[in-house]
């Protein structure tokens, strides 16, 4: 009983998966985008430097949809809903690790340290999985402290949107709405210890707050 359960589980979140995928294809190529500061990213990117990307978890589709294809690697959760994230995630050719602060941190944390080893761009939304919003979870942080690679936060805003009623206020912007999507200028922590890292996080919440503001100007 419990392996037909889990076995139509899945199916069910390979159908939704599948089925939002595709609309977000559809919804997402009448977006008009604009760009905030993406300068310093280019020149990191150019110089073969990867770069730890920090949004918030409700603002993720639009900005999975704008990095699509660009070999990032995402930490997403474990939980069910993680599981559909990750499949649409892998669909526009990112790579995932999968965990969370809460659950297999070490082992999420050392499989981004390796990816940025490996010359990938990683992302973390350091409110996700479940919250609260907007609150800062320090796990970019220290895969800074440890690789030295850089931090870079974005955000995205739109002209148009729908938002649901989840937690996160999770954004989908409407048919031709412009989605504008704000970086902030790279920071590399450099702190003696993990601990000292994490002691960082309300001032990056702070630097989040202000580009969440960039991308919401008009």
């Amino acid at each position: 009983m419990t392996a037909r359960i889990g076995a139509r589980r899945t199916r069910r979140r390979a159908l939704v998966s599948w089925l939002g995928g595709g609309l977000l294809r559809v919804l997402a190529r009448t977006w008009r985008i604009r760009y905030v500061n993406r300068e310093p990213l280019d020149a990191l990117r150019a110089a073969g430097q990867p770069v730890i990307l920090s949004l918030w978890h409700g603002q993720m589709l639009p900005l999975l949809w704008v990095h699509r294809h660009q070999g990032i690697t995402v930490l997403i959760s474990e939980h069910g809903d993680g599981e559909i994230i990750a499949r649409i995630a892998v669909s526009l050719g990112c790579g995932t690790v999968r965990g969370s602060s809460s659950r297999s941190a070490d082992r999420a944390l050392l499989g981004m340290c390796r990816a940025v080893e490996a010359h990938r761009d990683v992302a973390f939304t350091p409110d996700g999985p479940r919250g609260p919003a907007h609150s800062y979870a320090p796990g970019a942080l220290i895969v800074s402290q440890r690789t030295g690679a850089p931090v870079i936060r974005l955000a995205a805003g739109a002209s148009r949107a729908w938002h649901l009623s989840s937690w996160d206020k999770f954004l989908i912007p409407k048919p031709f709405a412009r989605v504008t999507v704000a970086y902030g200028a790279p920071i590399t922590v450099d702190a003696p210890s993990a601990r000292d890292a994490a002691n960082q996080a309300p001032r990056f919440e702070s630097l989040m707050a202000e580009t969440v503001a960039v991308a919401n100007r008009d």
